[in-house]
């Protein structure tokens, strides 16, 4: 199947390094990180589930909990966190999913065929806590993933979800957003009381609604 965004994600049951899961069981009320990799023991992968490791009181603190994807074996996935553990200086707590039968690859559209008939690319889908699709993203093998990046988009995702503005470009939590364009000025100045900086009638920039 193909998502697109705002899409329901599918549920599935999962062998993983910390046990069996059920995706939506295991999301519960929070936000998903679910990232596939085409092989373990790779080294651009091992770098990235060292730093998503790193980073886990930032994913904590943000309600997110994230899961990683390969299609080999449980054993296989096992050795592979020793040597994340060992090279990137840090201790892989999130589950693994072990997808032999690539059912969840199948699932979330990760093997593309001009890449590989068989292996899953190196998506990462962003999920929020009513189990749909908020962003996805897919990098080649040779690129490694940012994840403070994935942070910042999900700031923006979380903050937008609350309130009526959007992200500008590059921006960082305690900066100034826009108000969406389906809002008149009038009732924007009712909203938000910390005032609008109007640039056009169609760019209105106000301070972080969320912030004392």
């Amino acid at each position: 199947m193909s998502l697109h965004l705002g899409d329901s994600v599918p549920d599935f049951n999962a062998k993983t390094t910390v046990g069996d899961i059920n995706f939506y069981d295991y999301l519960g009320d929070s936000w998903g990180v679910l990232f596939s990799h085409p092989a373990d023991y790779t080294p651009v992968c091992t770098t990235e589930l060292g730093r998503t490791a790193q980073l886990k009181d930032e994913f904590a603190k943000r309600n997110v909990k994230v899961l990683a994807l390969s299609i080999d074996p449980l054993d296989k996935h096992q050795g592979w966190v020793k040597d994340i553990n060992e090279t990137q200086h840090t201790h892989v707590e999130f589950p693994i999913i072990a997808d032999a039968d690539r059912n969840v690859a199948t699932l979330y559209d990760m093997i593309h065929p001009n890449a590989s008939m068989t292996a899953t690319v190196r998506s990462l889908y962003i999920i929020g806590p009513d189990k749909k699709l908020k962003l996805y993203i897919t990098y080649p093998a040779s690129t490694g993933r940012n994840f403070v990046e994935v942070l910042r988009v999900i700031d923006s995702l979380q903050l937008t979800a609350n309130y009526s503005v959007a992200t500008p470009v590059d921006w960082k939590p305690g900066e100034d957003v826009i108000v969406v364009p389906s809002i008149s000025t009038e009732d924007a100045e009712k909203k938000f009381p910390k005032g609008l900086r109007i640039i056009k009638p169609y760019l209105r920039y106000t301070p972080q609604p969320d912030l004392n």
